[in-house]
């Protein structure tokens, strides 16, 4: 596995910061730099089971291992989703299973630092780096215009 390593500064507080990141429909819109009409099913809340999906259904499974609210969120990927059908055992995802996906939410005076950290197979390394710089830019701009 390989390490991304990505953060940015938001002119906005940690509390708009976060509810930006993970509210239903704020998360579509930041989340359309991976796949346009993404969401999630499941809860952000510790020990819950979460599915990120694409428009057509597929997409991953994972479970939410930490959540200290405005401060940290670690997400730990257990599978895939295929037609409605969630998958822990094939070759594909054994080869990226409990891969893990963090957000740091930190103060930088009435700013946030927001830090990603996410496992990643070397064959995405590249294209998830290219991916969250948007990403986050989108998330950047929604969060500071929430604070206005």
């Amino acid at each position: 596995m390989k390490k991304i390593h990505m953060t940015t500064t938001i002119h906005a507080p940690r509390e708009t910061v976060w509810k930006t990141m993970l509210s239903p429909d704020t998360y579509r819109t930041w989340t359309s730099a991976f796949t346009e009409g993404s969401y999630y099913e499941g809860s952000w809340e510790k020990g819950e089971k979460i599915r990120f999906l694409a428009p057509g259904g597929d997409g991953m499974v994972s479970e939410i291992a930490e959540n200290r609210p405005h401060e940290f969120i670690s997400i730990n990927h257990l599978g895939i989703i295929k037609d409605g059908a969630e998958d822990y055992e094939s070759e594909e995802v054994k080869s990226w299973a409990s891969a893990r996906e963090n957000y740091t939410f930190e103060d930088e005076g009435s700013d946030t630092k927001l830090t990603i950290d996410m496992d990643v197979t070397p064959e995405h390394e590249q294209s998830m780096s290219e991916m969250w710089t948007k990403a986050l830019a989108k998330l950047k701009e929604i969060s500071e215009k929430s604070r206005d």
